[in-house]
């Protein structure tokens, strides 16, 4: 099938993907789901408009044609950021990137909301910063493994929009992924999210790259994956405080602190978020010196 090329919406710093450079449908691309315009934006909070109205959450999936877009198995999605998405310290956990799919978790206790298990039709990554040359992102596939929550205060299977919305720029902490959801009933999923609306996080240290400006994403033809797209996201950065013993300055003695704690683990010297104490804080608070 022939390869679709479209032009670049105006936008302006977006934290979303604003643009569609090509889109090739591959093998079992689900029908009515070929716009591949609808990836573009913020992933989708409410779904099932006019049908079956719903919240997003991990048990309910954006689902009409107008919000995802399928790719079928050997087929691909090219989106562009107007913007370098950076490799920045202050991201929380290192994660730069936001993958938005429609995966989704089981119930093992319905409606409870306990997940049982998760489905997700995988997807493989690449990263560029031209267009031109790409860097495979290995062992991550686009459709999962957090899927998407719209709203903090809802419930599973919520029919109504909540009053607080989840935070699209904002990763899960990936440690949480996997087996170690499985089993946890809703309140303590929504504990674990911690206001993000969840995505496949992407590291671009862990890469060997600083930036990037387009994502490609693709059917796996080895396992027949056939993902669909929401959108994709560059991470927020949060504003760390290197004042570790709070005495209005950054000096010696935060340095101090913060080389006591060096190592992995959870500390209150991580400036970066990433569950280790490192050359990112160091770098973070040198930079906040007094």
């Amino acid at each position: 099938m022939s390869e679709l090329n479209f032009a670049a919406p105006a936008h302006s710093e977006s934290p979303f993907a604003t643009a569609v450079v090509s889109y090739v449908p591959g093998s079992g691309a689900a029908p009515g789901y070929g716009n591949p315009l609808v990836a573009l934006g913020s992933p989708e909070r409410f779904t099932g408009e006019g049908l079956f109205p719903q919240t997003v959450t991990p048990f309910q999936p954006a689902f009409l044609q107008n919000e995802i877009v399928s790719l079928g198995v050997g087929g691909s999605l090219v989106l562009a950021f107007d913007h370098d998405v950076l490799d920045d310290p202050r991201n929380p956990f290192g994660v730069d990137l936001l993958v938005f799919g429609n995966a989704f978790a089981t119930d093992a206790a319905s409606p409870a909301g306990v997940v049982g298990g998760l489905f997700s039709e995988g997807g493989a990554i690449s990263l560029s910063a031209d267009g031109v040359t790409w860097i495979p992102v290995p062992g991550v596939a686009a459709d999962g493994p957090f899927p998407t929550l719209g709203y903090v205060d809802v419930a599973p299977y919520a029919t109504s929009p909540g009053s607080v919305p989840t935070d699209f720029t904002r990763p899960v902490n990936p440690s949480l992924g996997g087996p170690e959801l499985i089993g946890v009933p809703w309140a303590e999923l929504v504990m674990a999210y911690d206001g993000s609306g969840g995505g496949t996080g992407i590291d671009f240290r862990a890469l060997g790259i600083d930036r990037v400006r387009y994502v490609r994403i693709e059917g796996n033809v080895l396992f027949g994956s056939s993902p669909e797209i929401d959108a994709v996201a560059d991470v927020s950065p949060v504003e760390p405080n290197p004042d570790l013993n709070g005495d209005g300055v950054v000096n010696a003695a935060d340095l101090a602190i913060l080389l006591g704690a060096w190592g992995p683990g959870p500390s209150s010297s991580d400036l970066s978020g990433d569950d280790a104490v490192n050359a990112r804080d160091l770098a973070i608070l040198l930079g906040a010196w007094s």
